[in-house]
């Protein structure tokens, strides 16, 4: 029956689509339309990549909102772009999501965006129509750039080409990534070539990095009106956590209620009638006792 099973019923609470599936949603959404409409055996010409990619000739038009749309198109004929930058998404944002909050998380994503943007402008801006620029990969060098700073030692194990085990830190993965980087911009600035003909955006990588160590230094820790987390400290992700062993709590001990102070004095004294009267050989166990305790008392032991 209905009724038997919770999920048929009417009050029964369905979880809501969380933010970062819409965002992921979102990406994989403006790649198929940049692919479908931007494809020529369906008759396109590219007008999504034109309207909403960045490029100095789309600014100087006055078409700012391409700062902001860049980052949902990706290349398509390079499919790890997008994939690469998705599985980023996911894995960073299914952790910094819950711990900073949907406003802190998105701002971050769309000023490192913008930062980036203006950045690759700052170097390209003699490029003029011949280049473009798309993705999402300096928003995701932001949000790595904030869990290094949050989590610096935590061991990360993966399989290298899904054979080889290695341990690596995410303070390790962003200082290698940050030199990669740093590398790319100096090669930008200079119009010097990259070896086997990459071609990288690293002026708005750079962007978003910047973006990540700013917000971390003064906005984090800061009580500011975006969505300021309240945990002093941040908690380690489940799934970087060290598994630690269960250990069997001890069994509370009960608390015994005080047994009811005797007045040894006044025992004192009836004992020693009872011994007057009825000789020492009178007095039971409990009544010996009792009497040698008031003796070591007013002896002052």
């Amino acid at each position: 029956m209905p009724s038997d099973r919770s999920y048929l019923r009417d009050d029964y609470e369905r979880e809501n689509t969380s933010s970062l599936t819409w965002l992921l949603c979102a990406l994989v959404a403006g790649f198929a339309v940049q692919f479908l409409l931007g494809s020529p055996w369906l008759g396109g010409r590219g007008e999504v990549e034109e309207f909403l990619t960045l490029g100095y000739d789309t600014v100087s038009r006055g078409w700012l909102w391409t700062l902001l749309t860049y980052p949902f198109l990706h290349s398509t004929s390079f499919l790890f772009h997008l994939v690469g930058n998705a599985l980023a998404l996911y894995f960073l944002g299914r952790e910094l999501l819950p711990l900073l909050g949907a406003l802190r998380f998105y701002g971050i994503l769309g000023v490192a965006s913008l930062a980036g943007g203006l950045m690759w402008l700052a170097v390209h801006h003699t490029a003029g129509a011949g280049e473009t620029l798309c993705g999402a990969t300096p928003a995701v060098f932001a949000l790595l750039t904030v869990f290094a700073c949050l989590y610096p030692r935590q061991p990360l194990q993966f399989l290298l080409f899904f054979v080889f085990p290695v341990t690596v830190t995410p303070r390790q993965v962003a200082l290698g990534l940050g030199a990669v980087v740093l590398a790319g911009f100096a090669a930008e600035v200079f119009a010097s070539p990259l070896p086997f003909g990459v071609t990288l955006a690293s002026s708005a990588h750079l962007g978003g990095i910047v973006t990540g160590l700013v917000y971390f230094r003064f906005i984090h820790h800061g009580r500011w009106a975006l969505g300021s987390p309240d945990r002093p400290e941040a908690e380690l992700p489940r799934w970087l956590a060290p598994k630690k062993r269960e250990s069997l709590a001890a069994a509370p001990i009960p608390e015994l209620a005080p047994a009811p102070r005797v007045d040894l004095r006044a025992e004192a004294d009836r004992i020693l009638d009872k011994i007057n009267s009825h000789g020492l050989a009178s007095l039971t166990a409990e009544e010996k006792r009792l009497l040698a305790e008031a003796r070591d008392l007013l002896s002052g032991r």
